[in-house]
């Protein structure tokens, strides 16, 4: 089984303006979704240390994966550029640039072998999933990690062997997209179970209720982590089931086909178990630095970027909330590589 790359099309294209202040600063102004490490890798680049250098981002104009390992090299171009000529440079790609040059989501290559007993639950997960990396390695390692440890989704599995590869190809160098292989270990799982329900003789849907997790079984993921709450998936299931009337648009749908010979619809419906945090442990840390005036007003400096998620208006909630004050109060600052240092 395999799929092919994704293009994010954030609406801004990388960008970078880049300049030397007046204190011998590189201030660089960046479309980034990791200022931390465009400043890194500016610094790397000039031969400077991080101190030496200050990244800035207000908002993206879209990322959604694409601007978290991408935009540092084009931002390190325009603070070379600022360096040897001692003026403002700005970087930006116009679209077909953007679209050629940089990485998308990574496509896979799934190889499998499953078992089922009589009673159409798995046994077994033999699988092999081998990511198109590009030309050089970016993030495939850690969307690679991730897209291992989502592909048993909401079922379990009792017995798995999954290995992960990254191949190097001649394509742009692919990187994180949302969901950052998660997406990609799912699909695989949720495409067996559709293939394999017709040569069971079940009904997808019913397939995949007889492999949810299950509360008060000990049962662990493929890599060991204890499934909590795992009545939380039938749950859910059985209220969307219910709420969307699935039997009776299922019965149309029927109809439909049988009167309808060369177009067809379909119906699916599809569970998810998704992780939110970071498999290395150390990123799963945020910093903020809130600056309270004797006037009674905030101001909010946060490692966070926004990227039209709408992560500064919660910022702001968060704070005035926590605070006691009305949100007219509190002003939220760039997320700055001075002022909140070291984010993930």
């Amino acid at each position: 089984f395999q799929f092919s790359d994704q293009e994010h099309f954030y609406l801004e294209t990388h960008t970078a303006l880049a300049l030397v202040d007046e204190n011998g600063q590189m201030f660089v102004q960046s479309s980034t979704q990791h200022p931390s490490e465009t400043q890194e890798i500016v610094a790397h680049v000039l031969g400077l240390h991080s101190h030496e250098v200050t990244v800035q981002c207000l908002r993206m104009g879209g990322g959604f994966g694409g601007k978290e390992m991408q935009p540092h090299g084009f931002a390190a171009v325009a603070a070379l550029g600022a360096r040897l000529t001692g003026r403002p440079v700005r970087v930006r790609l116009n679209r077909t640039q953007d679209l050629t040059m940089s990485g998308k989501r990574h496509g896979f290559h799934a190889e499998w072998r499953i078992g089922f007993d009589g009673d159409g639950r798995i046994q077994a997960l033999d699988a092999t999933l081998t990511a198109d990396g590009g030309w050089s390695l970016d993030l495939s390692e850690p969307v690679v990690a991730r897209a291992l440890c989502h592909i048993d989704n909401t079922y379990w599995i009792p017995h798995a062997r999954v290995a992960g590869r990254v191949a190097k190809t001649h394509k742009v160098s692919n990187t994180a997209f949302r969901g950052f292989g998660g997406p990609q270990g799912m699909l695989v799982i949720e495409d067996i179970m559709g293939r394999c329900a017709p040569l069971l003789g079940l009904d997808p849907t019913e397939l995949r209720e007889r492999n949810f997790y299950r509360p008060g079984q000990g049962q662990t993921t493929p890599y060991g982590q204890p499934v909590t709450h795992a009545e939380r998936i039938s749950t859910v299931w059985q209220q969307v089931r219910d709420d969307a009337a699935l039997a009776d648009r299922r019965r149309e749908v029927a109809a439909f086909n049988a009167a309808h010979p060369h177009t067809k619809r379909g119906l699916a419906l599809t569970g998810i178990k998704f992780g939110i945090s970071f498999n290395l442990t150390a990123f799963n840390q945020g910093g903020a630095l809130v600056l309270i005036y004797k006037d009674g007003s905030v101001l909010i400096n946060h490692g966070g970027t926004e990227m039209g998620q709408g992560l500064h208006t919660k910022m702001l909630q968060v704070a005035a909330t926590t605070l006691g004050i009305p949100l007219h109060k509190v002003r939220l600052a760039p997320t700055r590589t001075d002022k909140v240092p070291n984010t993930s």
